[in-house]
């Protein structure tokens, strides 16, 4: 559940910042899955610190 959480949360901080920064929808895309990879790494790697720890 944590990784499909971090998953939208990253495209839509992504998409957010670039929006703020006067970017085509291109680049709003471009940040949005840069983001939602990003944070899903860490996501993953938090459930994985969960579930070895539990």
């Amino acid at each position: 559940m944590i990784f499909y959480t971090a998953i939208l949360l990253g495209a839509v901080i992504g998409y957010v910042r670039a929006t703020k920064r006067g970017g085509n929808m291109f680049d709003r895309l471009q940040y949005a899955a840069v983001h939602a990879i990003f944070l899903a790494i860490l996501g993953l790697f938090l459930t994985i610190l969960i579930q070895r720890m539990s």
